[in-house]
């Protein structure tokens, strides 16, 4: 994940600080050598680390510091404002125009996953209430303007295309479509390019000049580093860009455009996009991602991700039917498919405070989209609807046809049922201790895939 390796070096240097007194400047000389270091390797601008380290030594060897803190607490608090500060301090929202059509034109290089960003951006705001439309101005990459109609079609959100037209004339004509077919957001999928290319680069501009968006964002894969702020740089200087989309936050990209970008180019950081999964962007907090890198959690997007994945009144039903001790395999089948939504589960785990550590003792194939998740929702698909109500009535036989259904073996049927049933039992167990002073709910639990 990015970020990872980043994370674990400047939580090993605040470690050597813990036993320290009193903190002195040779201390906070050696921790910067270490923070220096690991940014450096996170390929962070060397510029823009050198500027970074001079503020924390300041701050930490001045008057900031308070005695009732230990000396790692103190150089973690300054780190964290300052790594705030250098990602761009408060988060930066997109500029919504008071009179639709909002038009946002969306700019990259070839391969930095621009046109996966212009859907992922089009669901964040129709999951906003707005009614966006994806336009196809790429006539060069063969295929482009197809992966968006496909991408519009999965995601119920239409695409305005013109066979035969130039970009400028497609812009252009998008935004009488938008307005008699009532779409309050233009999303503009512009051509990429492999390199920086002067002409093709005149053609954003004519797009820019034409249409007046009131955004431009740039897609920057954050797996390719330092050449992300340098093509930031360029576009910047030649388009005057409002934001910057960073692609690809799931991959083992060192990190250095997100830590880098807005310092070298003054330009913000608005959206992250994880993988080539179609759903929302997630909106960029600098703080949040200060507080992961450190290794404090982001409880704040963790509980979120959650209001935007769970169904309150559901959640309520399935409170009520679990007192009822009335929970049934469809009830299940329901929570697996809404967790599944909250993201992978090592960075759920990353973002609770304390527990980013446990996720390295994960295999790597566990996930809530792991092989074993989809066989369980394969097993409970292929049995009836009587079958998932009353577990109690899947006899041999049963099983022996549920296995078949689902691709599976009877011993997968045979130990899902028996999870399910010790799951009803502890739930059942829960209930009754429920009013019992010092209960613990969870003891007795068992938890195999942690070492």
């Amino acid at each position: 994940m990015i970020f990872e390796s980043l994370s674990e070096r400047l939580q090993t240097a605040f470690k050597k600080l813990k036993n320290h007194g009193k903190l002195t400047e040779d201390d906070v000389n050696e921790a910067m050598r270490e923070v220096r270091l690991a940014l450096l390797e996170a390929d962070v601008n060397f510029a823009v680390v050198k500027d970074f380290i001079a503020k924390v030594k300041e701050r930490a060897v001045g008057k900031e510091i308070l005695e009732t803190l230990t000396p790692a607490q103190v150089v973690i608090r300054i780190v964290d404002e300052e790594l705030t500060a250098l990602m761009g301090g408060a988060g930066s929202r997109l500029n919504i125009s008071p009179q639709p059509p909002t038009v946002i034109m969306l700019v990259g290089l070839q391969g930095a996953g621009k046109t996966t960003s212009a859907g992922k951006l089009g669901l964040t705001l129709k999951k906003q209430g707005k009614h966006p439309l994806l336009v196809a101005a790429d006539i060069y990459r063969p295929a482009a303007i197809k992966q968006l109609q496909v991408l519009g079609k999965q995601l119920d959100i239409p695409v305005f295309s013109l066979d035969g037209e130039n970009p400028v004339a497609i812009a252009k004509n998008s935004i009488a479509y938008s307005k008699s077919h009532a779409n309050d957001v233009i999303i503009i999928d512009t051509a990429g390019r492999l390199q920086i290319d002067e002409k093709l680069m005149q053609e954003l501009k004519d797009i820019k000049k034409e249409v007046k968006p009131h955004e431009i964002l740039l897609a920057v894969d954050a797996m390719t580093g330092q050449e992300a702020v340098n093509v930031g740089k360029a576009f910047n200087d030649s388009l005057g860009l409002d934001g910057v989309i960073l692609t690809k936050m799931d991959g083992d990209a060192r990190g250095g455009a997100a830590l880098s970008i807005k310092a070298v180019t003054g330009v913000p950081i608005k959206f992250l996009g994880m993988g080539e999964k179609i759903e929302p962007l997630e909106i960029f907090h600098p703080d949040r991602m200060s507080s992961r890198i450190l290794g404090m959690g982001d409880v704040l997007s963790l509980v979120e991700k959650a209001q935007a994945a769970f169904d309150m009144e559901e959640a309520k039903k399935l409170g009520d039917k679990i007192k009822k001790n009335d929970f049934t395999l469809d009830d299940f089948l329901d929570q697996l498919q809404q967790v599944k939504k909250l993201g992978s589960m090592q960075s759920i785990l990353g973002m609770i405070p304390g527990l980013g550590k446990i996720k390295d003792k994960l295999p790597e194939d566990m996930d809530f989209d792991s092989k074993e998740m989809r066989q369980m929702e394969a097993i409970i698909k292929s049995m009836t609807k009587k079958e998932r109500a009353d577990i109690g009535i899947v006899n041999g036989s049963r099983r022996k046809r549920i296995a078949a259904g689902s691709g599976t073996r009877v011993q997968d049927v045979n130990r899902l049922l028996k999870q399910f049933a010790d799951m009803r039992k502890m739930m059942k167990k829960m209930k009754q201790k429920a009013g019992k002073k010092g209960f613990n709910p969870f003891a007795g639990m068992k938890l195999p895939f942690f070492k």
